[in-house]
């Protein structure tokens, strides 16, 4: 059923998801429109949709399932071997937890049409920047102003559901989907160790998040996994008896019923909590991410967990971006539209060294997406760190000035450069204003240190890793 939005929105939005997997759409937006609210016909509409084959000369590749995404990837490392101290380790735990944290707070009150799609015939990135020059706090190195002149000179606002956010009132991180489902992947890893898979996530969900705490790709995945597992409350009560032995056949229809989301940027925020108890382990990381996203997601959908989690786990043996990046890549098909894309964005970062110019051109290049796709969102991110140079603030701040889904972007950015650089090395003046504590909405984890997340991340890590530590 539908659920995240009307069933005519859902199947105008599953004529773009079709078309972008390579399918000729031609003519279904009218069909669409000439048949209402008649849901029936929508129905029916859909299901011509979901038959539609791919073109043949669609010129990418792009498998769901873990062995052949994993014959398409190319070359990699697999598997890193950092030497750290135990001191070192933990240090760079926090700093993950705490950038991620850090980048979030920043993007959070953006998370608004005006800097996400951009208005007032301004893109998005065009509109970020004014606001800050507005408030007398351009270039951005503080959490985002409560007031500006571009409110009354242009007709901007901020988020008015992320007060606690605001530079003038931030005193923690205050509860966000990047941050909860961070939260999800540690719970994960804590329960289940390596032993689960995509209907264990199912489970988690449905245990632990409230249907209004899921979004798009997540709506849509929780209600079908709903439908399937019916008895859910006795499953729950019985989860060691509960695998319905079909369900490498039904998860696919959980992913993609009623699903136009499913490339979108859900999944791609869901990598850290996993990602960390893998730290310099990249396959593993992605294998991880490939688990969890398949629930909800598909193709680039999937890359996009994979390639964020591949880069965190690199972070914590790498110190230069670039290579960063190129692990990442290493996990995902190279004939897949995100490895273009984001090939595309690192061409773009390497080649200016002014950060409005970046993003601009980030823009340009890949505003044909959803302002919360994958693609285009990852494209940023791997942009931001080869531009940021290693450098925490100017890393942090091009993720979110470039617009689209701000504070998921500069969450991931936030994440991979504390891993890569440690919390020492994080300014004070993006991480003293969240005086280590975060709340998630989540049972036991509202409100907790973030430094004690850290630690209990640490301390998976060394159980599923034993030869790795210290």
């Amino acid at each position: 059923m539908a659920g995240w939005d009307s069933l005519q929105r859902l199947v105008k939005e599953e004529v773009i998801q079709r078309r972008d997997e390579g399918c000729n759409t031609e003519g279904f937006i009218e069909k669409i429109e000439a048949a209402g609210n008649d849901r029936e016909q929508l129905m029916a509409i859909y299901e011509q949709l979901m038959r539609l084959p791919i073109r043949p000369d669609f010129p990418f590749v792009e498998p769901s399932e873990l062995e052949e995404i994993r014959k398409k990837r190319p070359e990699g490392p697999r598997v890193l071997h950092p030497q750290h101290s135990e001191s070192v380790w933990r240090d760079k735990f926090y700093g993950a937890w705490l950038g991620r944290s850090v980048g979030c707070a920043l993007g959070k009150p953006l998370e608004q049409w005006e800097y996400m799609a951009g208005s007032f015939g301004n893109p998005g990135w065009k509109n970020v920047q004014l606001w800050f020059q507005g408030a007398d706090a351009w270039p951005i190195t503080t959490y985002v102003p409560a007031q500006s002149r571009a409110q009354k000179e242009v007709g901007l606002k901020i988020a008015n559901v992320s007060p606690k956010s605001l530079r003038e009132n931030i005193r923690y991180m205050e509860s966000d989907d990047d941050i909860r489902y961070t939260v999800l992947g540690l719970i994960m890893l804590e329960e289940k160790g390596l032993e689960w898979d995509s209907w264990d996530v199912g489970l988690l969900w449905h245990r632990v998040l409230s249907y209004s705490q899921v979004c798009t790709a997540e709506t849509q995945a929780y209600l079908n996994f709903a439908q399937v597992t019916s008895h859910l409350n006795n499953l729950l009560k019985n989860e060691g008896n509960a695998r319905n032995s079909d369900w490498e056949q039904q998860k696919d229809w959980v992913r993609t019923y009623l699903n136009p989301y499913r490339e979108w940027i859900g999944a791609q925020i869901r990598a850290d909590g996993l990602a960390y108890g893998a730290a310099g382990k990249p396959e593993l990381a992605a294998e991880l991410a490939w688990r969890d996203a398949s629930f909800s997601h598909v193709k680039n959908g999937i890359y996009g967990e994979m390639f964020v989690a591949a880069m965190i786990a690199a972070a914590f043996s790498e110190r230069d971006p670039e290579r960063i990046v190129e692990i990442g890549l290493s996990e995902i098909p190279a004939a897949s539209r995100l490895a273009k894309d984001v090939r595309e964005a690192v061409a773009i970062a390497r080649s200016t060294k002014d950060q409005v110019e970046l993003v601009d051109r980030i823009w340009e290049a890949f505003k044909h997406y959803n302002p919360v796709h994958t693609n285009n969102n990852a494209a940023l991110v791997a942009a931001s760190l080869i531009f940021g140079q290693g450098d925490f603030e100017k890393s942090i701040t091009t993720a979110v000035l470039g617009g689209w889904d701000t504070d998921c972007n500069g969450a991931t950015v936030g994440s991979i450069m504390g891993a890569m650089l440690g919390a020492e090395a994080i300014p004070s003046s993006w991480t003293a204003p969240l005086n280590d504590i975060l709340y998630a909405e989540i049972n036991g984890f509202h409100p907790i240190p973030i430094s004690e997340c850290a630690a209990r991340s640490f301390e998976v890590f060394k159980k599923l890793n034993p030869d790795s530590c210290c």
